[in-house]
């Protein structure tokens, strides 16, 4: 009963009624992955920009390299957009980067009582926990967000110890339709401000939230090799820059205590 009351249904009319006409909304109970499930639509063309899909429980969930990520039903935010994107293609890794950014600035406006930051470069925090990650993935002439939020979840329901949830943290907001709502208003705003003058408005505010910079840290890339080091800021394509110059575009960054 007590995990009930904190798994409230989502709303799709609320939702659609008060975020159109830029986003189009629609909740599926179970799924295999929202995020599998826009890519179909889009290489059949039956997709729209500005398409979400929500999820109250999804079977075969993924995150960055294939890893899995599965949430006990209605214990998690679950969705995936699609957005056209006219800036050079060169630009889309900075997608990631803008939308951690617009998922931290919407929970803190929900409660500002509760500490958020980012780790480089797809990952949000509280107290070095991971609370939420992203996954950005380019079809045609767009991106495809999906973002996996760690709302209700009880501890014994975490995938990793390592995790948090909102309820966990004693987040005052676990309303998934208002968390939601708000995340997307904020993704719109920025994407759209984004698309006009590009990463210039949002490097500063994403290194004032992002812990993985001016410490020890250890980055493990794609092909596994590991490099000790030191992060100092981020570049106008959402790089990672380390103190000897060098600039990481893909990883993984463990924080070292």
């Amino acid at each position: 009963m007590g995990n009930e009351l904190h798994r409230v249904a989502l709303r799709e009319s609320e939702l659609h009624a008060e975020l159109s006409p830029y986003w189009r909304v629609s909740v599926v109970d179970v799924t295999g992955s929202t995020q599998n499930d826009l890519a179909e639509s889009i290489h059949a063309d039956t997709a729209h920009d500005g398409d979400v899909l929500v999820a109250n429980y999804q079977h075969a969930g993924r995150g960055r390299l294939d890893r899995e990520f599965i949430a006990a039903p209605s214990s998690a935010l679950l969705f995936s957009l699609y957005k056209k994107v006219t800036r050079p293609r060169v630009e889309w890794n900075f997608i990631a980067l803008l939308t951690a950014l617009s998922i931290t600035d919407a929970l803190a406006e929900l409660d500002t009582k509760v500490k958020f930051n980012v780790k480089w470069p797809n990952d949000i925090l509280i107290n070095e926990k991971k609370i939420a990650g992203l996954l950005c993935q380019v079809v045609d002439n767009g991106v495809i967000v999906g973002v996996g939020l760690n709302v209700s979840m009880q501890q014994a329901e975490l995938p990793v110890v390592s995790a948090t949830s909102l309820l966990l943290e004693n987040y005052s907001q676990l309303d998934r339709s208002q968390i939601l709502k708000r995340i997307l208003q904020n993704f719109e705003k920025n994407f759209q401000l984004w698309q006009k003058q590009g990463s210039a408005p949002f490097i500063l505010p994403y290194q004032e939230m992002c812990s993985s910079l001016n410490r020890d840290i250890q980055i493990i890339s794609p092909t596994g090799e590991s490099k000790a080091a030191i992060a100092t800021g981020i570049s106008a394509l959402g790089e990672l820059i380390l103190s000897d110059g060098v600039l990481v575009n893909s990883g993984d960054v463990l924080h070292l205590r």
